[in-house]
């Protein structure tokens, strides 16, 4: 993976698509997203992100999603080791994040928004699939603590 003004890399590989998902630390919390669309995931919590479009890196995907979905820009950071697959053709890959401006609302496909520390992070009812990323965005966001 290459910095945000790096080359473009494909991630259509074998016909999955690349599903890109923020863990979002501002001031020693971590942001958790609830679905409100589509209905299958409705009520579930997640790190917020979505699809790369073709032509675009996974940090770029990842600004631009949390931009349209939340009103916030963000910096990407480092990828979470893992990858998860979120249903037919689609993976999830989950970057660290840093909040640089803006407050985040609920303006697509989600209808509640919560900042969470370390030990909160069983507060909300995670998708499955968010659940390893956000043990590892927990751990990764407790180790920084002072």
């Amino acid at each position: 993976m290459r910095a945000l003004g790096g080359p473009r890399v494909t991630l259509r590989r074998m016909n999955q698509t690349v599903v890109v998902a923020g863990a979002v630390y501002d001031r020693g919390r971590l942001l958790a997203a609830r679905r409100s669309a589509p209905p299958e995931l409705a009520g579930g919590w997640e790190l917020p992100g979505g699809k790369v479009e073709p032509g675009e890196s996974p940090q770029q995907a990842l600004v631009r999603e949390l931009r349209e979905e939340l009103g916030i820009e963000t910096e990407p950071l480092t990828r979470i080791a893992g990858e998860w697959p979120l249903g037919p053709g689609l993976v999830l890959h989950a970057w660290t994040a840093r909040l640089l401006h803006g407050e985040a609302r609920p303006l697509q496909d989600h209808d509640a928004l919560r900042w969470l520390a370390p030990e909160e992070a069983d507060a909300v009812d995670w998708l499955p699939q968010d659940r390893p990323a956000v043990a590892e965005a927990m751990r990764i966001l407790a180790a920084c603590r002072p």
